[in-house]
């Protein structure tokens, strides 16, 4: 045989051989039976795809303040001033309501971050050098920080019935050009970190369940700093035929 024909040939033998390799591969994963590798920063948690939930020690953290939000109790004290000294509830949307101080957004502050917006709101109304003290008496709330591109990151109250898919609507659904397909949830289970990694499109068309968010979850959704560092586990994205799940190293 003539020196090209047999090198053309021998690349259409390797074309079509690479063509079934990928097709088989691309056959197994969507029925899952591709083995997802681990790396040097997480471990692959095989034949799993629900990420555990957390106990009541991952719930409460030590070293974190605690946040108020929507439907907590507090109490606020006007040093001199007891006319403005009162417990109360805070609103559905995060929000308190003050004689003189008006309308002050409560949620996802501190304790002693509140007490500063209501001194400050009092020094516009000319109580001279107010002195304002706040106690969270009862929290019936607890927070999700929600980050990448969604239209307004941040942190938001978690409830019984919170999803991954509610989480989103939460802060106000995906951004306009956000790149939807990887979402990373990382959570503490057991004092060990964990991340799983789920498909928005795969929710809505119901390939899989609505995964639950807990207190202390952060939802990574779309191209984000955050999301970068796990590179390694999005890359393993295209071999999904339902969430995957990790043990962080």
């Amino acid at each position: 045989m003539p020196i090209v024909p047999a090198i053309l040939e021998t690349a259409r033998r390797m074309r079509n051989s690479c063509i079934a390799v990928l097709l088989a591969t691309a056959l197994a994963g969507c029925g899952g039976k591709v083995p997802l590798q681990s790396t040097e920063r997480l471990t692959v948690v095989q034949d799993s795809s629900v990420l555990p939930a957390p106990n009541r020690g991952d719930l409460t953290a030590a070293d974190r303040p605690a946040l108020i939000g929507p439907l907590d109790t507090i109490q606020v004290d006007v040093f001199n001033v007891s006319d403005l000294s009162r417990e109360m509830q805070v609103d559905a949307s995060g929000r308190i309501a003050m004689p003189l101080a008006g309308t002050i957004d409560a949620r996802g502050k501190t304790a002693e971050e509140l007490a500063d917006a209501i001194e400050a709101a009092l020094r516009r109304r000319y109580v001279r050098n107010p002195e304002v003290t706040v106690n969270i008496k009862n929290s019936v709330s607890q927070v999700v920080t929600i980050d990448g591109q969604v239209g307004e990151p941040g942190l938001y109250p978690v409830t019984n019935q919170m999803t991954l898919m509610r989480a989103i609507a939460s802060a106000r659904g995906l951004a306009e050009f956000a790149s939807a397909d990887d979402v990373v949830i990382l959570r503490t289970v057991n004092n060990q970190k964990m991340a799983g990694l789920y498909n928005v499109a795969a929710i809505r068309r119901g390939a899989y369940d609505d995964p639950p968010i807990y207190a202390n979850d952060v939802v990574i959704v779309g191209d984000s700093p955050q999301r970068r560092l796990f590179r390694d586990f999005v890359a393993l994205s295209p071999l999904l035929a339902g969430p995957l799940i990790a043990i962080l190293q």
